[in-house]
């Protein structure tokens, strides 16, 4: 019988020490690390859009965005994950000198076809499981097209479908509504 050799695990401190360093970013899921492919043109204009549309909307106020360039922390019942959604808002912000967020209360995320099983799996599961967290957006590159969980007075969440340029998300939790037209703008769907 051959032993499986299982993979070396690093510790939180070691994935954000060499995440300061490295040239590609990286996701940590339970003490493996995992680089992160690059996005297309399409989806950096609909993250960007996003961050965008957010940042103005909410300057002067309590709330802000963070792009892709953020880490979000989020602790399970037997692990630690680190994820990089395309977008986030914190309302309760880590310290200035952090390279991560623990409590964002909004998280964007652009699907792409080489992430989409991840992004709707796993990923999707554990943004869910932030307990700050009210809205998870996730955002298709194909269409005009967003999927919002939101929280439910009972802790749970439920879905909600957007679709068409002229479709408006409600974001009452940051006081802000996010159009499909602003989501969308200077992105051409094909035939």
């Amino acid at each position: 019988m051959t032993a499986v050799n299982k993979p070396d695990l690093i510790s939180v401190e070691e994935y954000l020490e060499g995440e300061v360093l490295a040239e590609v970013k990286h996701e940590f899921i339970g003490g493996t690390v995992h680089a992160m492919a690059g996005a297309t043109i399409r989806h950096n204009m609909i993250a960007g859009n996003a961050y965008g549309f957010l940042f103005g909307k909410l300057r002067g106020k309590r709330c802000q965005p963070f792009s892709s360039d953020m880490k979000v922390r989020i602790e399970l019942p037997n692990h630690t994950r680190f994820y990089y959604p395309d977008v986030m808002v914190v309302c309760d912000s880590n310290p200035e000198t952090d390279h991560f967020q623990n409590q964002p209360v909004v998280v964007i995320e652009v699907l792409s076809e080489s992430t989409r099983r991840t992004d709707l799996g796993e990923k999707k599961d554990a943004y869910l499981a932030i307990p700050s967290l009210k809205v998870l957006l996730l955002v298709e590159v194909d269409s005009a097209s967003v999927i919002a969980y939101r929280r439910t007075p009972d802790g749970g969440f439920s879905s909600e479908l957007y679709q068409g340029l002229d479709a408006v998300v409600p974001l009452p939790e940051i006081e802000v509504e996010l159009g499909l037209g602003e989501l969308y703008e200077r992105v051409e769907f094909g035939e």
